[in-house]
C-alpha cells in the first residue's frame, strides 16, 4: 500500500512554464477551432476588415524587420517574440505560449515525468514568481517558498525576460548547479540558494497508515495518472480499517482539471456540486458528483502552496463533503486554461485562460484563497532563509544573516536570546553549545561549517514528523470526529 520513492525527486533542471494550475485537456474547454493555420503567417480571421487589417500590420512589421535590420535576424525568434508580446498584452500569468522544445517538457510533466530544480512558476507584475516548490525536489530542501521572486541565475537577470526566456536560463545539464537570487517578502536583503539540477519521474501519491485508523494520503500534485494511484492507495487504506482520512495537499500547484474532479467525487455525496465553471460570456457549468460519499470524517492540510486543482478539492470537500480545512489560507488561483497544441503545427503550445472555476457555493477565490477552519502555521523556521556561507559573524555584528541564523538555533532548542539580527552574548553562548554538540570547534563564531551544519541539522528537525505542526493537527482533528462518533454509537 505504502509506496517509497523509486527515485529521488531531485527535480527540475528548468522550472517548467507555470505549468499544471489547473489545466484542462485540449479542446475540452476551448472556445477556438481546432483545425490548423488556413493561409499566411497568421490566419486570416473571418468578420470585419479590422481584423484583416490588424493581421495586415503585424506581417507587415514583420517583413520591415527582415528587410531593414542592420543585421541578420531569425524569423522563427521574431514569430516566436509576436506572439509572446501578444500573451504578455493579455496580462494574465497563467496564459503562455511555449515553443516546442518546452512544450515537450510541459506534456511530460502532464504525463508525470520531467526534468529541472522543482518548482512551479508564473509570471506576474514582469517578476519571475514561485508558485510552489514541488516536494522533496531540490528547490524545497534548499529553501524555496511559495511566492517567492526569482532574480536571477549564476548571475543571470531575469529583469526584462519573458517567463519561457527566464526559464530557459535556470534549464541546464543534470549534475551542474543553478545559484538562484531570491527576494522573499518580509526580508530586506536577496538570498542566494544553490540547486542542483538533475531529472526524475515524479511520483504524485504517497499514503500511509498512522495509529488509531488515521490514514494520511499526500498528493504532490494532479497529473494523469493521480486519480488512479489515489483510488489505489484509498481502497489499500479502506481494506486496511480505515476510521478517518487526512489529505495532504500543500505546496501542490494544481493539475488537470478533469483528474481532480474525477477524485473529488469519491466524497461528495451524489447530486452535490463539485466545482463550478464560468466562461467569457458568464455562463456557468456546474458539475456534480454521482459519487456515494464516504462515512469517515475527512481534513484536508493546506498552505499558501496550495494551489488551483488543489484550492477545487479543498473548497468542494470543505462545502461540499464536511471535511475540515487545517493549516494556511490557499494560493487563491481560481482560473482554468486549456492548451492548444495542433493548431501550429510545430510542436508548439498556447495555453490560454478560458474560464474561472468557482466553489460549489459560487465563491470566486481567484487571489484571495481558501481559508481553513482549522488555523495552524508552521514555525518560523520553517521558512527561514539560507545563511550567507562566504561571510563569518560573531559578537556585536548585525545583519540578517545572523537572525536567520538566531531563527535556526531556537528552532533547534538553543536559546539565542533574540531574533532581530543582533549578535549578543546569549547567542553567543548558543552557538558555542551548537558547536560543542556539533563536535566543532566552540569559538562562538559562526563560519561556514557551522553554518552549513546550522542548516543540515534544521532540515533534518523539519523532515521530522513531530514537528510538523499542521499535520499534527489535522490527524488530532481527525481522532476527535473519530472518538466523537464511536461514543454516539
Amino acid at each position: 500500500m505504502y509506496k517509497k520513492r523509486t527515485v529521488a525527486i531531485v527535480v527540475v533542471g528548468a522550472m517548467i512554464v507555470s505549468s499544471l494550475l489547473t489545466l484542462t485537456l485540449t479542446g475540452q474547454w476551448s472556445f477556438a477551432g481546432t483545425s490548423p493555420l488556413q493561409s499566411g503567417l497568421f490566419a486570416d480571421s473571418p468578420g470585419t476588415s479590422t481584423n484583416k487589417d490588424d493581421i495586415k500590420k503585424i506581417e507587415t512589421a514583420l517583413k520591415l524587420v527582415e528587410n531593414n535590420y542592420v543585421e541578420g535576424v531569425d524569423r522563427q525568434k521574431l514569430v516566436d517574440g509576436a506572439i509572446d508580446g501578444m500573451m504578455s498584452a493579455v496580462g494574465d500569468p497563467f496564459s503562455s505560449y511555449m515553443g516546442p522544445e518546452t512544450a515537450q517538457q510541459f506534456s511530460e510533466q502532464i504525463e508525470g515525468s520531467f526534468s529541472g530544480i522543482g518548482a512551479e512558476v508564473s509570471m506576474e507584475n514582469g517578476n519571475v514568481v514561485v508558485v510552489s516548490p514541488i516536494k522533496g525536489s531540490p528547490a524545497e530542501k534548499a529553501g524555496i517558498q511559495p511566492k517567492d521572486i526569482l532574480l536571477s541565475v549564476n548571475g543571470e537577470s531575469f529583469e526584462g525576460l519573458s517567463l519561457n526566456e527566464a526559464v530557459a536560463k535556470i534549464r541546464g545539464p543534470k549534475g551542474t548547479e543553478a545559484k538562484i537570487k531570491v527576494k522573499r517578502a518580509g526580508a530586506s536583503a536577496t538570498m542566494e540558494y544553490s540547486i542542483i539540477r538533475d531529472d526524475i519521474a515524479l511520483e504524485t501519491v504517497y499514503a500511509e497508515m498512522k495509529s488509531d485508523g488515521v490514514g494520511v494520503i499526500e498528493i504532490t500534485e494532479f497529473s494523469m495518472n493521480t486519480a488512479e494511484r489515489f483510488k489505489t492507495e484509498l481502497d489499500a487504506l479502506e481494506k486496511q480499517g480505515m476510521k478517518g482520512l487526512v489529505i495532504d495537499v500543500r505546496n501542490n500547484p494544481g493539475g488537470v482539471l478533469q483528474i481532480v474532479e474525477e477524485m473529488t467525487e469519491l466524497f461528495v455525496p451524489k447530486g452535490k456540486v463539485i466545482v463550478q465553471v464560468e466562461d467569457k460570456n458568464k455562463q456557468r457549468q456546474k458539475t456534480f458528483s454521482s459519487g456515494a460519499g464516504k462515512a469517515y470524517p475527512i481534513a484536508v492540510v493546506t498552505n499558501k502552496g496550495s494551489a488551483s486543482a488543489s484550492e477545487i478539492l479543498a473548497g468542494a470537500l470543505k462545502e461540499s463533503a464536511g471535511a475540515t480545512l487545517v493549516g494556511d489560507a490557499t494560493y487563491g488561483k481560481g482560473t482554468v486554461q486549456t492548451s492548444f497544441t495542433k493548431e501550429f503545427g510545430d510542436g508548439s503550445l498556447l495555453k490560454v485562460t478560458i474560464a474561472k472555476w468557482l466553489t460549489p457555493s459560487g465563491e470566486w477565490i481567484h487571489k484571495k484563497g481558501i481559508e481553513p477552519n482549522v488555523a495552524v502555521s508552521q514555525p518560523d523556521y520553517f521558512t527561514v532563509a539560507p545563511i550567507n556561507k562566504e561571510n563569518t559573524y560573531k559578537y556585536d555584528m548585525l545583519g540578517e544573516d545572523i537572525k536567520s541564523a538566531q531563527v535556526m538555533l531556537k528552532g533547534l532548542g538553543y536559546e539565542p536570546g533574540r531574533s532581530d539580527g543582533y549578535f549578543n552574548r546569549a547567542t553567543e553562548a548558543a552557538v558555542k553549545k551548537f558547536q560543542g554538540d556539533q563536535k566543532l570547534e566552540a569559538t562562538g563564531i559562526i563560519d561556514e561549517k557551522t553554518a552549513a551544519a546550522l542548516e543540515r541539522q534544521l532540515i533534518e528537525h523539519i523532515r521530522d514528523p513531530k514537528n510538523d505542526l499542521q499535520m499534527n493537527r489535522a490527524i488530532e482533528v481527525i481522532r476527535k470526529e473519530i472518538g466523537a462518533a464511536v461514543s454516539k454509537k
